[in-house]
């Protein structure tokens, strides 16, 4: 029996072929009809969008504007979606009247079924293509990217992982050529020789690479012999990863379309909010370590975030460095603040959540040589490929970006319907 409140349980939904499947149950008492493979409320949304679209094209042919040009550029692949799939809606019933009719032609009867069979097909990727469309794009999708890496439980061995994940995010975005360089890198010897790290930064100089990433957020779990195992005793540990939308420098981007000085951009950072502390590096260094204060460190008062920099014998590059991780990490915490009020709204309404970044979305298992994603289920046994940044991690994180699609469309059609039990309301 199906539920009345559906999308309570939207997280069971692996693949976009589950939602796709489970939307045809729904409406099962209009299975005969190409509609049922598309939420009414989707369809409404897409309708309306569509009909804003024709009207802004009327305003632009009266009068440019560049605002409302670029609205309705937003909106045209909604419309164009919108169209196709109507259009291939209209023309099934035409053909299966023409199939069903005694005195069609034989020969025109065969071409009304290939056709009829050919619309079908065509259907589904129609459909799939309009709910796309009315996925909203991520705000920080077209920005480039940090890439925060630090050991959680786990000891020496969490931070050597974590020296696995940095190579491996490294070796994946020098195949997809994506300009990477390492901002922070903060690690110990351990007793193998092998770096353990406490923290590390990758920076990713190239547009959209957040959007590419964004998939990798979340708790990556090993579960491998360490190499300080004198037992041979499997353990368990944990590695945070955080992708971060990084903001070039004022004027060095065009998608930075206000200045830094605008309180309601993310990446505003009120300076007075902010004490800044220099002192003596750490570590190794030689001499200039013991007569330099080059080491930063930012505190943003307000919420008590702590950036601190010792990597470059500069003082002025570190700070530049920190204020670059500072502005990126308060920009995430904002942006996570008003999805997490959202969920909870739709929580309260529809009974709707989603992942967070703090869950754990992904084991490596040595023994087995597994890699299991927690969100789609993918599981692969290429392990040594996946952490070379290999086509299998191609593979994982594509498998991750179907996922996070069901859920936006989820998301969306709870957003809808709550929208319209308010109206009637």
């Amino acid at each position: 029996m199906l539920t009345t409140r559906p999308w309570a349980c939207i997280k069971r939904f692996a693949t976009a072929n589950q939602y796709q499947i489970w939307c045809a149950l729904r409406y099962q008492s209009t299975v005969s009809s190409p509609a049922s493979t598309i939420s009414p409320a989707l369809l409404g949304r897409a309708q309306a969008l569509a009909a804003e679209h024709v009207e802004l094209s009327k305003q632009l042919d009266s009068e440019y504007d560049a605002r409302t040009a670029k609205k309705a550029g937003s909106l045209s692949a909604v419309a164009t979606a919108l169209k196709g799939w109507e259009s291939a809606c209209n023309s099934l019933p035409e053909l299966q009247q023409l199939i069903k009719d005694p005195s069609t032609d034989s020969e025109l009867r065969t071409i009304a079924k290939e056709e009829l069979q050919t619309t079908t097909e065509k259907l589904s990727s129609l459909s799939n293509a309009l709910q796309t469309s009315l996925i909203p794009e991520h705000p920080f999708a077209q920005m480039q990217c940090l890439i925060e890496i630090r050991p959680g439980a786990g000891g020496d061995e969490a931070g050597i992982f974590a020296g696995n994940l940095l190579q491996m995010y490294q070796s994946y975005c020098r195949r997809h050529g994506l300009r990477v360089n390492i901002l922070k890198f903060d690690a110990t010897k351990t007793h193998g020789h092998e770096h353990s790290i406490q923290e590390a930064v990758l920076e990713i100089e190239t547009p959209r690479a957040y959007d590419m990433l964004r998939c990798e957020a979340g708790v990556h779990r090993v579960q491998r012999v360490p190499a300080t195992e004198v037992k041979g005793r499997t353990h368990t540990s944990a590695v945070s990863v955080l992708v971060l939308p990084n903001f070039p420098s004022q004027g060095e981007d065009e998608l930075v379309e206000s200045n830094w000085e605008d309180p309601s951009n993310d990446y505003y950072v009120d300076p007075t909010d902010v004490r800044t502390d220099v002192m003596r590096a750490r570590g190794a260094g030689g001499q200039h370590v013991n007569t330099t204060d080059s080491a930063v460190r930012l505190t943003h008062l307000p919420t008590n975030t702590v950036v601190a920099i010792q990597d470059s014998r500069s003082q002025q590059q570190n700070r530049a460095k920190a204020w670059q991780i500072l502005r990126a990490k308060l920009a995430q915490a904002r942006r996570d603040a008003r999805e997490e009020e959202m969920a909870q709204l739709r929580l309260s309404v529809v009974g709707v959540s989603r992942m967070g970044r703090g869950d754990k979305v992904r084991t490596y298992n040595w023994s087995q040589q597994r890699v299991t994603d927690h969100r789609s289920g993918i599981t692969l046994h290429h392990l040594d490929d996946v952490l070379e940044g290999g086509e299998s991690l191609d593979k994982v994180m594509a498998s991750v970006k179907k996922w996070l699609k069901v859920q936006d469309l989820g998301l969306l059609i709870a957003d809808e319907e709550a929208a319209r039990a308010k109206a009637k309301a």
